[in-house]
């Protein structure tokens, strides 16, 4: 009887370690708090010079056209643990400057900003 209660109390504290250590691994991503503020990042891509940045839920792109065409533009962020999103696309005419934004409604926040030319 007592080997019984023994492996029947090993058993069960087993499964209750590893149910808790399953619960805090998929916890611990999701509790996460969103990054700090990204750091505004100056890029050449094609034809337009283009900043960008993030307040952790928020990317935008901030583009200037440098051809004497022109151009359309979009904002695309990566978005954790949620899909990814496309802001509004903008059309530059040449010289001129916009931007265009989109949000991370869910997940853990922007991952990345970029833009997209059309």
């Amino acid at each position: 009887m007592k080997i019984r209660n023994r492996m029947a109390t090993g058993a069960v504290a087993s499964v209750l370690m590893l149910g808790s250590a399953a619960a805090l691994a998929a916890a611990a991503p999701a509790s996460a708090a969103p990054a700090a503020p990204a750091a505004t990042v100056a890029r050449l891509a094609g034809d337009l010079s283009c900043t960008t940045r993030s307040d952790g839920r928020t990317g935008t792109a901030d583009c200037t056209n440098n051809t004497n065409r022109t151009i359309a533009f979009r904002a695309t962020v990566v978005c954790g643990w949620w899909p990814d999103q496309t802001g509004p696309w903008k059309t530059l005419n040449p010289g001129a400057r916009d931007t265009s934004a989109a949000t991370c409604s869910g997940g853990t926040g922007v991952g990345s900003v970029n833009w997209q030319e059309g």
